[in-house]
């Protein structure tokens, strides 16, 4: 059971949850002896529905799913018996076929609420906005449907409407007094708003006095609002409660991993894999753990580096340097120290990184921030030119400052948009760019306002809107500092900590009602944005036309038409764009210089192809722009770092302009990456160490060059420099 599922497990009254009422009843009181007993008359029974709920009722699960199976055959025509199957399957981490039995049960009764409240959870798994849609239509065949009310108020938490969950919880506890999951909901509110719901955990413990849930619903809450230590001790608490509640010590392993304390997480992981509860998220995050010796903890002062011990020789001076700058930027801008050093995590595998964030593969994002935590991507974890990694991190660091800054209470969309406007900031070639789904997003007045913009981020209702909600956070805070100032975002990050909504910080702050700074920014963003938005379709034509004309051999054609079309979307730099056409054809008609301009105006517009950003520093070079050339192999270290080619070049040319320390930094790479040629790069960093004056370094690489290579006549001539 997934930790969303732990929630809704036995929200439903008993008259109708099927051959199993009375045991589930008993157990939902805590009548734990009682209702085992109870499950095991049903094990004796003829009927194999019976059979198959006193099976579930015992943890026998594949004793269960095949006696679920003969209840099927022997009620072909039964919808509830389909439901109750699809529960055990959803249960037991298998939504895909659960979806498909609560489909049948709608096929044989139109509407049938069960099986609309499986579908529902089963969307609501993938925080989809259907699930909303299919808990209304189970509650409009069922009034008395408490589990999809339930499911409503759970659902409205997560959106951050607390009043709504509070109305939907309230009504489901009107109906059944009982509803163990909306006294936890209830409680819950009371968590996130930084009250003790005493009340409520008592009324709970009078239904059932070992409900740990209770705790772990809280907790799951605080975690989806990066309250990951509150989190925690409230899984603690459940588990304290109940030690055999083995799902919730599997979260509690998965969040204790999040922050980085890797042996406690190993324990409760270990404990829940032991008694039976083996979901992926549990053995993945085991397998992730048994991997620790693969990676390297460097003590860096402020923070500490993981990293793996492939890479961490290269990587480690240019993750330090950005992760430095960061740390003094935001910690001076935002007025905050941090108390604790910060964790910085890397990993060259995405799907290790994902686990390690989720549990699970397949995760979208880059980089993920735990309180005092950063796991990220490595930059080898991509394909060179998709990622940049700086970025990324600045944008996770800029996560803890902020947070540390309000003890974790903010909305996502300010927090999201403050890091993605200070990539921004650091380098106007960094963060998020306009993508044809954002320029439709905005086109078609698809932008949420800032009092839902959270939403978008949570339950997005159409695909590509979490990236269209991060770009539109970015600008919303571009566009309040802009107008308002910096200050008025520390003023609004100051009341966000004192738990104040979106709207009250707006009226607050900016002296606006909500809907009015909406109408600015809309009409703000249309300004910044026009020619674009309304170039849009005539670019996407004509862009077809530039591309046909490039790949005919066309040239000249390309260099007339192309800086009209490159000027009506100048932020698009991806893979084929009016900047590498038009480079292309300068240089296939021998214009250098021309091409060297539009690789500088691509670099400038955050290109970062590496092919053309080589190409860039390689004409740059060659018409004598050593600095411009360096600056082009610099930006290549943001996107492409694991090129020793790339390093050797930047150490050359660094040599060449008197900077000999940062010479060494790239020659070193080189080594660290395994070079073909091991006696020239030994050979070129002891040319680096010499021009430093650190001529003992210097004779013990050249030293190393003549024992890769007793022949290499540089090496010979350069140790008798050293040795006059």
């Amino acid at each position: 059971m997934t930790a969303a599922l732990l929630l809704l497990t036995l929200a439903q009254p008993f008259a109708a949850a099927g051959p199993a009422a009375e045991c589930r009843a008993l157990a939902h009181r805590g009548r734990n002896i009682e209702a085992q007993n109870c499950f095991s008359a049903l094990v004796r029974r003829p009927d194999a529905w019976a059979r198959a709920e006193g099976l579930w009722g015992l943890g026998r699960y594949r004793e269960a799913n095949d006696e679920f199976r003969r209840a099927v055959a022997e009620r072909p025509r039964d919808p509830d018996c389909r439901v109750r199957w699809g529960r055990l399957l959803l249960e037991r981490f298998n939504p895909g076929e659960a979806a498909e039995l609560f489909q049948e049960a709608l096929q044989l009764r139109k509407d049938h609420p069960g099986a609309l409240v499986g579908l529902a959870l089963v969307a609501a798994e993938g925080f989809e906005q259907k699930a909303v849609e299919l808990a209304e239509r189970a509650l409009a065949a069922d009034p008395g449907a408490i589990e999809a009310r339930v499911l409503l108020a759970r659902m409205a938490l997560e959106d951050g409407d607390a009043a709504r969950a509070v109305q939907e919880a309230d009504r489901a506890l009107a109906a059944w007094p009982e509803a163990l999951e909306a006294m936890a909901i209830r409680a819950a509110v009371e968590w996130l708003e930084d009250r003790e719901p005493s009340a409520w955990i008592q009324r709970a413990l009078a239904v059932h006095p070992r409900y740990g849930r209770i705790y772990a619903v809280g907790a799951r809450f605080l975690v989806l609002n990066r309250r990951y230590e509150d989190g925690v001790r409230l899984y603690r608490k459940a588990v304290e409660l109940d030690p055999a509640l083995w799902d919730v010590r599997s979260e509690l392993g998965l969040n204790l991993m999040r922050l980085g304390r890797d042996a406690e997480a190993r324990r409760e992981l270990e404990l829940a894999y032991e008694n039976g509860y083996r979901n992926a998220a549990t053995v993945n995050a085991l397998r992730l753990l048994d991997s620790a010796r693969n990676f390297l903890l460097l003590d860096a002062g402020r923070f500490t580096l993981k990293l793996h011990r492939k890479e961490a020789a290269w990587l480690r001076p240019y993750v330090e340097q950005e992760a430095t700058r960061a740390l003094a930027t935001f910690q001076k801008k935002y007025g905050v120290t941090l108390k604790e050093p910060v964790r910085i995590e890397l990993y060259p595998d995405h799907e290790d990184f994902a686990v390690r964030t989720l549990g699970m593969p397949g995760l979208g994002a880059l980089g993920v921030t735990f309180e005092r935590a950063v796991a990220m991507d490595s930059p080898t974890a991509r394909k060179p030119g998709t990622f940049h990694w700086a970025g990324t991190l600045w944008h996770e660091l800029n996560h803890v400052v902020v947070l540390a800054a309000v003890n974790n209470r903010a909305p996502r969309w300010f927090v999201e948009g403050l890091a993605v406007w200070e990539e921004t900031q650091a380098s106007p070639e960094w963060g998020e760019r306009l993508t044809p789904d954002v320029i439709a997003a905005i086109r078609d007045r698809k932008l949420l306002p800032v009092a839902q913009l959270d939403r978008g981020f949570v339950r997005p209702s159409y695909p590509g809107q979490v990236v269209v909600s991060y770009f539109q956070a970015g600008k919303l805070c571009e566009y309040i500092a802009s107008q308002w100032g910096f200050d008025a975002l520390r003023r609004m990050l100051r009341a966000f900590g004192e738990r104040k909504t979106t709207p009250e910080v707006v009226r607050e702050v900016l002296a606006l009602p909500p809907e009015e700074l909406d109408r600015r920014f809309q009409s703000w963003l249309d300004g910044q944005l026009r020619r674009t938005l309304e170039g849009f379709p005539v670019w996407r034509e004509r862009m077809k036309r530039l591309a046909e004309a490039a790949r005919a051999g066309r040239h000249d054609e390309v260099i007339r038409e192309g800086p009209a079309v490159r000027d009506l979307y100048p932020e698009y730099v991806e893979a084929g764009s009016a900047y590498e056409l038009l480079a292309g054809a300068y240089l296939a008609t021998g214009d250098k210089e021309a091409a060297r301009q539009e690789l500088e105006r691509y670099a400038r517009a955050g290109g970062r192809d590496p092919a053309l950003l080589r190409q860039l520093a390689e004409l740059e070079a060659t018409s004598g722009r050593k600095r411009e050339a360096v600056a082009a192999l610099e930006r290549l270290l943001y996107v492409a770092p694991g090129d020793e080619e790339v390093h050797r070049r930047l150490g050359d040319l660094l040599l060449e302009l008197g900077e000999a320390e940062q010479a060494i930094r790239e020659y070193r790479a080189v080594l660290a990456l395994g070079p073909s040629d091991v006696a020239a790069a030994h050979y070129h960093l002891a040319r680096a160490c010499r021009a430093a004056r650190r001529l003992e370094e210097a004779r013990e690489h050249v030293l190393a060059a003549l024992e890769a290579a007793p022949g290499y006549r540089p090496a010979q001539k350069l140790l008798l420099e050293l040795n006059p």
